[in-house]
């Protein structure tokens, strides 16, 4: 791997980890909108086999993804609280941008009538998610040194299908986090490391233990989606990625801050910028990718 690679792959972790902090983003769409998608499940997927190349593609994203959640979290934190309408704009109108380049590579493998369902069904799949917080948001999850034995059983538990939910596009971690009260929680114990270090480090290592077992198990099985059903499964990616869209608007909490009209404005401009900026870029990736090939 060249240096530029080594880069090339920390740059896009880091989008991944942003994405992360998110609620209604998905770290699996933002790899599929980065074109690394596919090269993504394959190394997770093959880890053992090729374990120092796949290694060596992974090592930097994870890099990047953990730099970009620790440096990323407390000023997205403090931009979804002050300002939650442009900032939601800015990442729709992100993920709206990459829409007309992934259509155009589904198209690429054809397009069948059967495949209408694994489109409409992701999208409908994201909507009743998201929908689902709006009535069925559990309180916040009791992860303090008083919390039963069960407890810690169910942090890994909970990992695990967040680590899923980062796999799959659209599908969003945080979000089904904030469905299960642990969302908050969680973020509660990493702003307790320094009070309380024993007991917040054993419920992050819990954690961290679930969403790699889950991870693996998840990348594992998007694989053999993608080696035996293609067609269907890169149909369904662009479903997912479609549903993220109004997703994205539907999880958050506008009430936060007041919506004005400079607020409506700067979120407008962010959306097209947002929207251009992804265009731009997938479209210079593509570019680039071709280059690579006739070489």
């Amino acid at each position: 791997m060249t240096v530029k690679d080594f880069f090339k792959n920390m740059a896009c972790g880091a989008a991944i980890g942003v994405a992360m902090i998110i609620p209604g983003v998905s770290g699996g769409t933002v790899a599929v909108l980065l074109n690394i998608y596919d090269k993504l499940i394959d190394a997770l997927g093959n880890l053992t086999k090729n374990f120092k190349q796949n290694l060596l593609f992974l090592l930097p994203v994870m890099l990047g993804a953990v730099s970009a959640f620790a440096a990323m979290y407390f000023p997205l934190f403090y931009a979804l609280r002050y300002a939650p309408l442009p900032t939601v704009l800015l990442f729709a109108g992100l993920m709206a941008g990459s829409i007309p380049k992934l259509f155009k590579d589904c198209r690429a493998n054809s397009f069948e009538k059967l495949n209408t369902f694994p489109v409409i069904l992701p999208f409908l799949a994201i909507i009743a998610i998201c929908v689902s917080k709006l009535f069925f948001a559990a309180g916040s999850a009791d992860l303090s040194a008083n919390m039963p034995v069960w407890g810690y059983f169910a942090i890994v538990g909970v990992a695990m299908l967040a680590s899923c939910a980062l796999v799959v596009p659209g599908v969003s971690g945080s979000m089904l986090l904030m469905i299960l009260g642990y969302y908050d929680s969680i973020f509660g114990v990493i702003h307790s490391v320094t009070s309380d270090f024993g007991h917040a480090v054993l419920v992050l290592v819990l954690f961290a233990a679930g969403l790699i077992i889950g991870f693996f198990s998840i990348a594992k099985l998007m694989k053999l989606f993608l080696a035996r059903f293609p067609r269907g499964t890169h149909w369904a990616i662009f479903g997912f990625v479609l549903g993220s869209i109004p997703a994205i608007f539907i999880v958050f909490d506008y009430a936060t801050a007041p919506l004005g009209a400079v607020q409506i404005a700067i979120g407008c401009i962010l959306f097209a910028l947002g929207a251009v900026g992804t265009y731009a870029l997938t479209a210079y990736l593509e570019h680039a990718e071709k280059g690579e090939k006739k070489e």
